[in-house]
C-alpha cells in the first residue's frame, strides 16, 4: 500500500490548537489504495501532546524531552517516516478537505517530479477563510525555475508550509537546515534545484491566522535576513558545483 507520512513538530502549547489539525487530517479522502501516518515530533523540555492525539488511530507520537528547535524537530520526525511521501503540516495549520488527494494526484500524473507545492487560504480566528493569488505561476516547475525565481526576488515562489516531497528527497537534500529562520525555505531551494515538482492551483491547507504564531513575535524578522543569505549561498555552490561537474 502506498503511503504519505504527515509530519507535524510541535510544542506542549499548541494543545488547543492540535485537534483541529488532527481532525483535518481525520477527515482526509485519499485515492484508492493510499493510506496515511501521521508523525507528531513533541519538541520542548515539559512534553505534553502525547494524550492530545492518543484518540487519533493513525498518529505515532514521540516526545524528545528536550529543546531542539523546528528544523531539528522535522529531521527527528522525518527519520520515523515510512511513507513514500512526506508532508509538512504545521501544528496550527489544517489541510483543507481533499487536500492531500489533490496532492497525490499531482504526484501521480507526473510520475518524474519531487515535490509539490500546495496552495493555501488564510483561516481567519472567526473561522472564515480568506483566499489569495498565488505569489507565482501554478502547474508544473521545472527544475532549477525556484532558485532564478528566489534570486531574482529574494523570497520564494510559494509558501513552504504546504510541500509535500518524495521521501528519498528529503532525506537526499538533508532535510530541514539549521536555521532559526526560513529552514523550510533551505529545504525547498535545495529540493528544487535537482527535481522539478508542480504547484497546485487547488487550495490544499489553510494557514491559520492566530496571535500565537511565531512569526508574529517581536523578534521574528531580526534573523531573516542572515538566513536568506545562507539560502542564496545554498543556491549558488550547488549551482557552481554542477557546473563543474
Amino acid at each position: 500500500m502506498p503511503l504519505v507520512s504527515v509530519l507535524t513538530a510541535a510544542l506542549a502549547d499548541r494543545a488547543p490548537l492540535l485537534p483541529a489539525t488532527g481532525d483535518s487530517l481525520a477527515a482526509q479522502a485519499l485515492p484508492p489504495g493510499w493510506e496515511l501516518e501521521w508523525i507528531v515530533e513533541e519538541d520542548g523540555l515539559e512534553p505534553s501532546l502525547g494524550s492530545v492525539v492518543a484518540g487519533f488511530p493513525v498518529t505515532s507520537h514521540r516526545a524528545l524531552g528536550v529543546g531542539m528547535g523546528v528544523a531539528a524537530t522535522r529531521n527527528l520526525a522525518l527519520s520515523r517516516a515510512r511513507g513514500d511521501l512526506v508532508h509538512v503540516l504545521d501544528s496550527d495549520d489544517l489541510m483543507a478537505p481533499n487536500g492531500l488527494a489533490t496532492v497525490i494526484a499531482a504526484f501521480e500524473r507526473n510520475p518524474d517530479i519531487g515535490w509539490v507545492a500546495g496552495q493555501a487560504d488564510n483561516l481567519m480566528p472567526d473561522g472564515s477563510r480568506v483566499s489569495f493569488e498565488p505569489i507565482s505561476p501554478t502547474g508544473r516547475v521545472e527544475a532549477g525555475a525556484v532558485n532564478d525565481y528566489v534570486l531574482e526576488h529574494g523570497r520564494g515562489p510559494f509558501h513552504p508550509a504546504g510541500l509535500t516531497l518524495r521521501t528519498d528527497l528529503a532525506r537526499a537534500v538533508g532535510g530541514w537546515a539549521a536555521l532559526p529562520r526560513a529552514e523550510d525555505m533551505a529545504l525547498v531551494v535545495a529540493a528544487a534545484e535537482v527535481a522539478a515538482g508542480y504547484h497546485t492551483p487547488e487550495v490544499t491547507w489553510l494557514y491559520r491566522q492566530h496571535p500565537g504564531q511565531m512569526t508574529r513575535a517581536d523578534d521574528w524578522p531580526d534573523l531573516d535576513p542572515a538566513c536568506w543569505t545562507v539560502i542564496r549561498q545554498r543556491i549558488e555552490s550547488m549551482r557552481r558545483l554542477k557546473a563543474m561537474a
